[in-house]
C-alpha cells in the first residue's frame, strides 16, 4: 500500500508524534460479524506504521450513527488529547471521512474540539491540512457534506423500502416475539409462527379476551409461569409494560401498521395467531374493570375478596385473620375511612355460607335445565339454517363500506383544508377496520359439524352445578364460577345480606324461564275447546303434548338466544 502524503511534517524532530485511533461503525451487525471496525484498524495502523508514528491509544464508537456528537469514545478521546504531554503531539488518524462523522456540523465541531485540544486530524484517504485555509476548508465541507447526503440518501431509502414493505403487508422489522422470519419463494422473509412462543401468546390473548385471565397482572404472572417465555428480568419477572405492547399489537391479529411512516391498518401477508374481533375484544377488556381479579393477595383463604363490595360505599370488601384466645378468626370488612361500616367486620362463614346459597337459587332444576337444552337445540337449528342469509348479509355489508371508502376517497384527493384532510382519513381508517372485521367474520365463521351439543357440553355442564364446582373446586375455578355466574359484583350489607345480584346471561335466561312457567296456568295452555276431561290431560307435566305446549309459551314470552 502506498501513501502519499505532504501535508503534515512527521520528520520533524522538533515534534514527538503518537497516534491516537478512532474507529466508528453504525451498523450492529458490523460490530457482531467483526469486519468493520477490525478493517478500518488494520488501514488505520498501517498509515500510522508507514509515518513512523507509533498508536498509543484506540477509540471504538460501535453501532453509534455518524449525525450524534456526544459519542462516549469520541468524547473520550478528546479528554485524552488534552492531557498531552509536553513535547507531544497526537495525531487522531481515521479510516475515511465518514468514520469521524456524517454530519456537516457536526464533522467541523469535532475537527474544531480536537485543535483546540492540540492535536493534527489525518487519514490514509484524506487531505486534511495541518494548517487550515479557504480553499482546504471547502474541500474537506464538500467531503462532509458527501458524507452527510449518503446518510440521508440511505435513511430515505430505507424508510421508502420500509413504507411500500408495509403497504404490501409485510412486516419490515425485527420480527416480534412469538413469530421469526423464514425465506420464501413467493413472499421472500415472511414472518412465520416460531413455537412454543407463538402457543404461549395465543393462549394468553384468547384467555384474556374470553375473562380466563380478568387483568393484564393475571396475563403478566401466566408469562411468569412459563420457563420458555423470553426477556425475562431479575427474579423471573416480566414486565407490565412488555404485556401492554404485545396486547396491543395488531401484528399478531395478521395486520400490519406503522403511524411513523403513515401506515395504516392494513392486512398482512403472514399467518395471524388471533382473529381481529378477538383482538378487539381485548382492547375493550383493557379499558374496562375486572369483576373478579386474581391478585396476588387473595389466597384460597378469602375467595370472595375484592369481588363482594361494601353496600354503604361500593368499595370491595378487604380481609383479615384476628388471633384470639385459642385460634384464630377470618373475617370480611370494609375499610374506606369514610363509610359508616368502616372497620365493622363480617365473619367469613356468614358472608361465604349466604353466597352459596345465593348460588344456589341460580342453579336450574333438571326439568328446567331439561326444557332449556330444548329450547338450545331449537335455536341452534335455526342458527344453522340463518347462516346462509347471514353471509350474504355480510357480503352487501362489506360491498357498500367499499364503495363508502371509495366516495371518501375521492373527496380526500379533492380536499384543500387540512383540517378536512385529517377527518376524511379518520373516517376512512375506521371503515377499514370495520371492513377488515366483516371480511374475517365472513371468512371464519364456519358452522363447526354435529349439533350444538357438541359444542356447549362444558357450558351446559357448568350451567347446571356451579354450587358443585363452587364448594368442591380450587380457587381458580372459584374465580372462573364468580366471572361466569355473575355480570357484576355482589354488594353485601353487613346486617341485611347480599342485595339483588346481577347474573350472568346464561342464569339471567334461566331465571326468566322460571318466571314464565310459573305464569302457566295450571289447567294447560290454551282454554279447553271440546271435552271437559282434555283440560286434565294438559294439567300432567308428563304428557308430550303438555311439554310442547310449554315450550311454545316459553319461547312466547322469553328471547331468542
Amino acid at each position: 500500500m502506498n501513501f502519499e502524503k505532504d501535508h503534515i511534517d512527521y520528520q520533524d524532530p522538533a515534534v514527538n508524534y503518537e497516534a491516537v485511533l478512532y474507529l466508528r461503525v453504525s451498523d450492529p451487525k458490523q460490530v457482531s460479524r467483526g469486519n468493520g471496525l477490525q478493517s478500518q484498524e488494520t488501514r488505520a495502523r498501517e498509515y500510522a506504521k508507514f509515518n513512523d508514528i507509533p498508536v498509543v491509544q484506540v477509540f471504538r464508537d460501535e453501532g453509534l450513527s455518524g449525525s450524534m456528537r456526544d459519542r462516549p469514545e469520541a468524547q473520550a478521546m478528546l479528554r485524552f488529547l488534552r492531557k498531552a504531554k509536553p513535547g507531544t503531539r497526537y495525531v487522531v488518524i481515521i479510516d475515511e471521512i465518514s468514520r469521524l462523522a456524517r454530519d456537516y456540523r457536526v464533522h467541523f465541531d469535532l475537527r474544531e474540539a480536537i485543535e483546540e485540544a492540540g492535536a493534527l486530524l489525518d487519514s490514509p484517504t484524506t487531505n486534511f491540512k495541518a494548517i487550515r485555509s479557504a480553499d482546504s476548508d471547502f474541500v474537506e465541507g464538500i467531503q462532509a457534506l458527501g458524507a452527510q447526503h449518503f446518510r440521508q440518501k440511505n435513511a430515505e431509502t430505507a424508510r421508502n423500502r420500509k413504507w411500500a414493505r408495509l403497504k404490501a403487508g409485510y412486516w419490515p422489522y425485527t420480527a416480534p416475539l412469538g413469530y421469526k422470519y423464514q425465506m420464501t419463494k413467493e413472499h421472500g422473509n415472511l414472518l412465520v409462527p416460531n413455537e412454543p412462543f407463538a402457543s404461549i401468546l395465543k393462549e394468553a390473548f384468547e384467555g384474556f379476551a374470553s375473562g380466563r385471565f380478568a387483568t393484564q397482572a393475571e396475563v403478566k404472572r401466566f408469562f411468569e409461569r412459563q420457563p420458555e417465555f423470553p426477556g425475562k428480568i431479575a427474579g423471573g419477572y416480566v414486565r407490565a409494560q412488555r404485556v401492554t405492547d404485545l396486547l396491543t399489537h395488531p401484528i399478531y391479529a395478521g395486520y400490519v401498521v406503522c403511524e411513523v411512516l403513515g401506515v395504516p391498518l392494513t392486512k398482512g401477508q403472514h399467518k395471524p395467531l388471533i382473529s381481529l374481533s378477538t383482538f378487539e375484544k381485548i382492547q375493550e377488556r383493557r379499558s374496562s374493570v375486572a369483576i373478579a381479579p386474581a391478585r396476588q393477595d387473595i389466597n384460597e383463604d378469602f375467595p370472595l375478596r375484592n369481588f363482594v363490595t361494601c353496600a354503604d360505599c361500593g368499595d370491595p370488601l378487604r380481609s383479615c385473620w384476628s388471633k384470639g384466645k385459642y385460634k384464630r378468626y377470618a373475617y370480611y370488612l370494609c375499610q374506606n375511612k369514610v363509610c359508616e361500616s368502616y372497620g365493622k367486620s363480617i365473619r367469613r362463614d356468614k358472608i361465604e355460607s349466604e353466597f352459596v346459597d345465593l348460588l344456589s337459587q341460580l342453579q336450574p332444576s333438571p326439568a328446567l335445565f331439561k326444557i332449556a337444552k330444548m329450547m338450545v337445540d331449537d335455536a341452534w337449528s335455526q342458527f344453522t339454517h340463518q347462516a346462509t342469509a347471514v353471509h350474504k348479509s355480510l357480503k352487501r355489508e362489506i360491498t357498500a363500506l367499499e364503495k363508502q371508502i371509495d366516495g371518501l376517497l375521492d373527496r380526500l384527493v379533492d380536499a384543500s383544508s387540512p383540517a378536512a384532510v385529517r377527518a376524511y382519513e379518520r373516517k376512512i381508517e375506521s371503515l377499514e377496520k370495520q371492513k377488515f372485521l366483516k371480511a374475517e367474520k365472513l371468512e371464519n365463521d364456519v358452522l363447526p359439524v354435529g349439533g350444538s351439543s357438541s359444542i356447549l357440553e362444558l357450558c351446559l355442564r357448568f350451567l347446571s352445578s356451579p354450587c358443585i364446582i363452587w364448594k368442591n373446586g380450587d380457587l381458580t375455578l372459584k374465580k372462573m364460577v364468580l366471572r361466569m355466574a355473575f355480570s357484576d359484583r355482589l354488594a353485601y350489607h353487613r346486617i341485611e345480606g347480599y342485595r339483588t345480584p346481577q347474573p350472568s346471561v346464561p342464569f339471567g335466561f334461566f331465571e326468566k324461564i322460571d318466571q314464565n312457567l310459573q305464569m302457566v296456568r295450571p289447567r294447560g295452555l290454551e282454554p279447553p275447546r271440546v271435552a271437559p276431561q282434555r283440560p286434565q290431560r294438559c294439567a300432567s307435566t308428563s304428557s308430550a303434548t303438555a311439554a310442547r305446549r310449554v315450550e311454545r309459551a316459553i319461547y312466547a314470552a322469553v328471547p331468542r338466544l
